[in-house]
């Protein structure tokens, strides 16, 4: 398949802006659920994002573990490739992403980071529920002694 080196680089960009975005949902996903939830902001406890939050860091921990290279990053580097490119050549914006995602250290380090990360996730499913469909959750805390006595009659 031959693309127009110039589009082969806009789509390679492209994919490393998706690929960062993916990157930082992760990272800002916890953020969010632990402030989100000392803040009682009821969304950081949808289903669905945390289900896609605890997917996203499971994907790049099993990746770590079984030394596999990102899908994204295989693309990315084709993409590349196809543009005549060996790494990225140009723009500011893209310079500053690529040394964001991609800097140097041993693999173990990584291993061993991805891994502790998906451990406080899986820590916060513990502390901060997921809210199910069908399932109520309303902290025991923000009850009064009145409105459990009430809830009794």
């Amino acid at each position: 398949m031959l693309l127009d080196p110039s589009l082969s680089l806009l789509l390679a960009n492209a994919v490393l802006v998706i690929h960062v975005g993916i990157a930082a949902f992760v990272v800002a996903g916890l953020l969010l659920v632990i402030v989100g939830n000392l803040e009682h902001w009821e969304w950081v406890n949808n289903a669905w994002f945390r289900v896609a939050h605890a997917a996203a860091i499971g994907i790049v921990v099993a990746e770590s573990w079984l030394d596999f290279v990102c899908p994204l990053t295989t693309f990315e580097m084709w993409l590349r490739s196809r543009a005549g490119a060996a790494s990225y050549g140009g723009g500011f914006i893209e310079h500053w992403l690529q040394q964001l995602l991609y800097y140097s250290a041993p693999p173990w380090v990584f291993v061993a980071g991805y891994t502790v990360f998906a451990l406080l996730v899986l820590a916060t499913w513990w502390y901060f529920p997921p809210r199910f469909k069908g399932r109520v959750h309303e902290p025991v805390a923000t009850k009064s002694p009145r409105s459990r006595a009430d809830a009794h009659r």
